[in-house]
C-alpha cells in the first residue's frame, strides 16, 4: 500500500522540480537575465541571446509554464516581463551560488579582466556617496530603454551604441564607472577599454540592477 504522506511528498517536490527544469538550458538562464533589465519582445530577446525567434518563442514557453516569465500584448506583439522581482533575486542567488562552487565560473569570470584596476573597487554605499557629491561620473551602457526601467542611483545613459559620439559629455579630470547587465555583461569591459583608449580614466561595475536590487539596494525609475 501507498503511503499517502509519501504520495504528498513527491507531489510537492515535483512542483519544485519544474523551475530546475525551466531552468536547466543556459539559453533559457540568459532570457531570464535580459529579462531582469525589463520587459522585451520576443524579436528583442531573440536579437540579445543570438537565437532565432522560433527558439526563443520554445524557450519563453517553458519558462512561463514555471511562472517565471509573464506577457502583455500590444497590438500584434507580445512582450514578455519577469513574473516578479522574486525571479531576478533567483537568478543572482543561482549565479552567486555556481560562481562560490564552480571554480571554471571563477576562472571564466577572472579572465574577463585583462587589468587588475579594470573593476571598481568601491563599496555600493562608497560609490553613491561619490556620485552624489559629483566625485565620479556613472554610467550605464545597457539601451535606454533598460535605464528606464531601473538604475543605479546618479547614474546617466549613455548606451554602448553611443558612447563614441558622446564621449565629449565626459569630464577628463573626474573617474567614470560604467555598468551594464551585471557580471555576464560584456559591454561594461567594452566602454571601459573605449573610454581608456580616450585618456579618461574608467572603472567598471561588475554588478547591475538586479543584483543592486537583490542586495536591497536603491535603484530609480525614469518618471516614476
Amino acid at each position: 500500500m501507498t503511503d499517502p504522506s509519501r504520495t504528498i511528498k513527491d507531489r510537492l517536490y515535483a512542483q519544485v522540480a519544474r523551475m530546475g527544469k525551466a531552468i536547466s538550458s543556459p539559453k533559457r538562464l540568459e532570457l531570464i537575465e535580459i529579462l531582469c533589465q525589463g520587459e522585451k519582445t520576443v524579436e528583442q530577446l531573440a536579437a540579445d541571446a543570438q537565437i532565432s525567434v522560433k527558439l526563443a518563442s520554445a524557450h519563453l514557453k517553458e519558462l512561463r509554464q514555471a511562472q517565471l516569465v509573464e506577457t502583455r500584448r500590444d497590438g500584434k506583439y507580445i512582450h514578455y516581463r519577469v513574473s516578479s522581482l522574486a525571479v531576478g533575486d533567483f537568478w543572482v542567488a543561482l549565479r552567486a551560488l555556481a560562481e562560490d562552487r564552480l571554480v571554471e565560473l571563477q576562472l571564466a569570470l577572472a579572465q574577463l579582466a585583462a587589468h587588475s584596476d579594470e573593476l571598481s573597487p568601491l563599496a555600493p554605499a562608497e560609490l553613491l556617496h561619490r556620485a552624489a557629491r559629483g566625485d565620479i561620473v556613472v554610467i550605464d551602457v545597457r539601451p535606454r530603454e533598460e535605464y528606464d526601467t531601473g538604475h543605479l542611483p546618479h547614474a546617466q545613459s549613455m548606451p554602448l551604441d553611443e558612447l563614441r559620439a558622446r564621449i565629449k559629455e565626459l569630464p577628463r579630470k573626474k573617474p567614470v564607472v560604467a555598468y551594464c547587465r551585471g557580471p555576464f555583461c560584456l559591454w561594461g569591459k567594452e566602454a571601459v577599454a573605449l573610454l581608456r583608449d580616450q585618456g579618461i580614466r574608467a572603472m567598471r561595475l561588475q554588478d547591475g540592477v538586479p543584483e543592486w536590487r537583490a542586495a536591497g539596494l536603491p535603484v530609480e525609475i525614469v518618471n516614476e
